[in-house]
Order: C-alpha cells, then structure tokens, then sequence
C-alpha cells in the first residue's frame, strides 16, 4: 500500500467530483463504503491499481495498492479538480446563482484514462442507463480482474485494450449489447494507445471523431471525464436539451436551443450542465419512456 495526503487550495467536495465516474450503483469500478470513503479502480499506464479516498478535517487522505498504485497517488490532485480553472465563469442565470453558492466543492476532475471513459459512453449509446449498466457490470465482472488490494467485494479493474478486441460475438450478446457498440469498442480498443497519447481535450476530440461509431456526444462524455474539460457539451443527449431548456427558460428545447442557451457559458458550457442538473428540476414527463430493451433475447 501506498498513501499520500493533500490538502486541497479551495473549497472540495470529494463525492460531488468523482460521481461522473460512477455507472450506477452496480458499477464495478467505483463503490462508496460506510465509512464515506470513496473507492475507485484504474487501469493505469503503470499497471491496474485501487485508490482509496477519504477526507478527514479538509485534508484528502489517498491510499492505494498495485502496480498502480503510485500513478494513482500521484494524479489524485488532477482527478479532484486541482486543475480545474474556474476563474472566467459567471453564473448568468438567476436560478443557477444559489445552487452555485451550496455547491462551492463543485470541481471537474480529470482521470487522464481516455478507454475507461469510452466503453461505458459507447454501452450508453442509444439505450437506457438500465441497459448500459447492465452490460457495463456484465463486462466487467467477466473480462475485468480483481481489484488489487483490500477493495470491497466484488470490485474489478477494466480489461486491457487486447481484451476488449478479442470478446467474442457470443459474449457481447450475453452482455446486452449488439453488434454495432461491440465493434465501436472494439475499434477503439485497435488505436487505444494512440487515444491514450492525445495531449489535449481537442486533440482527443479530434481523434475519436475519426473512429466509426463515435460522434459529438461520446467523444463529449469522454472528454469531461478524461480531460476535464468544462466545456465539453454532451450534444445528442437523450435528456440534458430538454432539462436545460426547462430550468433556464420553463420551456423545453432542442440542441439548437440548450446550445443558444448555453452560449453566454462560452468556455464552461459543460460546468453550466453540472450546476442546471444540481438544481434538481426536471421538466414534467409527459411522453412515452425510451423502452428498455434486452438484446440477449434477439
């Protein structure tokens, strides 16, 4: 085991920045214990690790175990927001102003691991989050391996990009997921070192757009979650054009209308997203739910 404390410059709130890294309460990679303490695993450059993280008295307390251990110790300040810059955002929106003022921990952190972004956004592609997580856990607790390390029960670390490759049709079929998101992921998985190089948000942009299967929206997900990037907007999202367009105005809208909207936030239109959703407002359901598919029974 290695440790290592840090005692954040500004206000943090630890759950509040690691939960976009958490698909569902299932999820096999990221798990919360009793004692508050959040658990994260990591497929590293160095090797898969377990990252422990509890804070006690405004000091952040990191613990890790496995070859990862020492990467995961030494980004922990980059996956809890240190190097997100909020300085040029203003709320402009009434409504945005007091959960601004109770969410000053609100930071956006980078993980800096582009694959472990992208397979979950894929499995989300065009589904229910039920589907997605479902598969995600399916995948995971059959192709992943142990998490190093005294990690909760059942947590595991995501496969390495050969494996990824080599599923066979068999087994993406009994995750849930058809063929069309098992080849994008498996595509990606050919020219992950490649997307694990990009140096910045748009170069990572640019090159996941290049790959088949992979548009606006995924690579936008990839990207906050990688990168940190604030102004990454999931464009083609099932719900955020509605609920943006329903807290700033009370009226429904487009990606034509959420980007209208969103543009004062130039910069920060992801960061915008995050504080709409923490307001808790949603706008009524009056339409039919997207149905919930099994394609193991196809």
């Amino acid at each position: 085991m290695k440790e290592r404390a840090w005692r954040p410059g500004r206000p943090l709130d630890v759950g509040l920045v690691l939960a976009p890294h958490r698909r569902g309460g299932g999820d096999p990679t990221w798990q919360r214990t009793p004692d508050g303490a959040i658990w994260k695993t990591s497929r590293t450059p160095d090797g898969p690790g377990t990252l422990r993280v509890s804070v006690q008295a405004g000091l952040v307390h990191g613990q890790a175990w496995g070859p990862g251990a020492g990467w995961l110790l030494d980004t922990l300040p980059s996956l809890l927001g240190a190097d997100d810059d909020d300085s040029g955002f203003t709320v402009r929106h009434e409504v945005l102003a007091d959960v601004a003022r109770r969410h000053t921990g609100l930071r956006i952190g980078r993980t800096g691991r582009v694959m472990e972004a992208l397979v979950p956004a894929v499995l989300e592609q065009k589904v229910t989050l039920r589907e997605a997580r479902r598969a995600w856990r399916w995948l995971l607790h059959r192709y992943g391996e142990p998490a190093p390390g005294p990690a909760p029960q059942g947590m595991r670390v995501v496969p390495e990009p050969p494996v990824w490759r080599q599923i066979p049709a068999w087994d993406w079929h009994r995750s849930g997921a058809e063929a069309v998101r098992a080849k994008t992921i498996a595509t990606a998985a050919w020219h992950a070192a490649k997307l694990e190089a990009a140096a910045t948000s748009a170069e990572a942009d640019r090159l996941l757009r290049t790959l088949p299967g992979i548009g606006v929206w995924t690579s936008a997900e990839v990207r906050q979650r990688a990168f940190g990037d604030p102004d990454a907007v999931s464009v083609g999202d099932y719900h955020l054009a509605k609920i943006v367009g329903y807290v700033l105005t009370g009226r429904k809208t487009d990606d034509a209308g959420m980007l209208e909207l969103l543009a004062p936030y130039a910069g920060h239109r992801h960061r915008a997203t995050l504080l709409i959703g923490l307001t808790g407002l949603r706008p009524p359901a009056r339409g039919p739910r997207m149905p919930v598919r099994d394609y193991r029974s196809f």
